[in-house]
């Protein structure tokens, strides 16, 4: 029971069914209204760009008043608040590196990110992991927080991994990483070894401090899963060849997925030459497929996508006038989790809703 969902119960029923792959026959779909009170105030009171680590205090107030806003639309959405503050830029806070956050005011959403941590693969032997340093204590005193502010009216969703060669993007930056792949692939491994402890240690302290949700992991993409689920990130392979990734990134990503009860990944608009391999990884619970500018759209290639990736479940944006135009021509791919953007009002999206439930492939 969550006091924001109180339904909770039967949306997760319908959830674990699309996870579980037995759903490939049905749809799903989260209704997102146009920007409301939350977002407009989030606006007015913050500047867009590079920013101070906010007060957690603030950022729970956030989240909750974001739900606050939603828990009268009756679709498969679970509320869940994402830590974006904790992004990229926790992994290398914790190795000392100066964290850099960034606010979006269309989303209320605070990033960070950290610039290139060494410059020498001899400098990669005297970083360690510290929960006591600044970086340390922010995480643990914000999941603190947000555990107490959710108080049974919402999750708590999990945050991205920055494991394998993403930790080396961390390391050197991008473009050094792809050179150091060829020039020093030795110390390469040991880096996505050192990754790996990095990353248990930060997910397995979530997993401590934030109970689960009926059952599973709250999730800003998939919105619940079952048992403890990571979300993975094969980024660094997008702009490479798929070998590259057999080589590089299924061995990581499959396993800290087995150290857990699965994983979610995403593809980006330039990363969907990958979508064959990663389809078939290990432990795999959905893909989310992301639009970038410059590519298609991936609501108009799910077909296409869908003979790709075999049955597993996708997570997809799409506008409410294209939904709808594929919900009454009965044209909507199945086992997809579409979020569904400027849905005029409340009625609206229940209405929709009980079409969506009742849709059959």
């Amino acid at each position: 029971m969550l006091n924001y969902c109180p339904d909770a119960a039967a949306r997760i029923e319908r959830l674990q069914s699309l996870y579980e792959r037995q759903a490939s026959d049905r749809i799903f779909a989260v209704m997102n209204l146009p920007p409301g009170r939350t977002i407009k105030e989030f606006a007015a009171t913050h500047e867009a760009g590079y920013c101070a680590y906010p007060d957690p205090e603030e950022r729970i107030y956030f989240w909750d008043a974001l739900f606050t806003e939603r828990k009268d639309i009756l679709d498969d959405s679970i509320p869940a608040a994402y830590p974006s503050e904790m992004d990229q830029g926790l992994y290398g806070g914790l190795l000392g590196g100066q964290v850099r956050l960034l606010c979006d005011t269309n989303t209320g959403w605070i990033s960070s990110m950290v610039p290139p941590l060494i410059s020498d693969w001899s400098e990669l032997g005297r970083l360690t992991i510290s929960f006591e340093n600044l970086w340390g204590r922010r995480y643990r005193n914000q999941l603190k927080i947000f555990r107490q502010g959710a108080n049974g009216k919402f999750a708590i969703s999990h945050f991205i991994l920055i494991d394998s060669l993403n930790f080396v993007f961390e390391l050197f930056g991008a473009g050094r990483t792809y050179e150091e792949l060829i020039d020093n692939p030795e110390q390469v491994r040991r880096a996505i070894d050192f990754a790996y402890e990095l990353n248990t240690k930060v997910q397995d302290y979530f997993f401590q401090q934030i109970p689960l949700t009926l059952g599973g992991t709250g999730s800003f993409a998939a919105q619940w899963l079952p048992g403890r689920v990571v979300t993975e990130s094969l980024d660094p392979f997008h702009m490479a060849s798929v070998d590259y990734f057999e080589e590089w990134g299924r061995e990581p990503a499959e396993r800290i997925m087995a150290r857990y009860d699965g994983g979610i990944i995403h593809l980006h608009g330039n990363g969907r030459h990958l979508l064959p391999a990663a389809s078939t990884l290990k432990g795999l619970k959905a893909i989310f497929l992301g639009d970038d500018t410059g590519f298609p759209q991936a609501f108009d290639m799910l077909p296409e996508l869908r003979q790709k990736a075999g049955d597993v479940p996708f997570t997809v944006g799409v506008n409410y006038a294209d939904f709808i135009a594929a919900l009454t021509a009965h044209t909507l791919t199945g086992g997809v989790l579409y979020h569904v953007s400027d849905v005029p009002d409340v009625e609206t999206a229940n209405r929709v809703m009980e079409q969506v439930r009742a849709y059959q492939v």
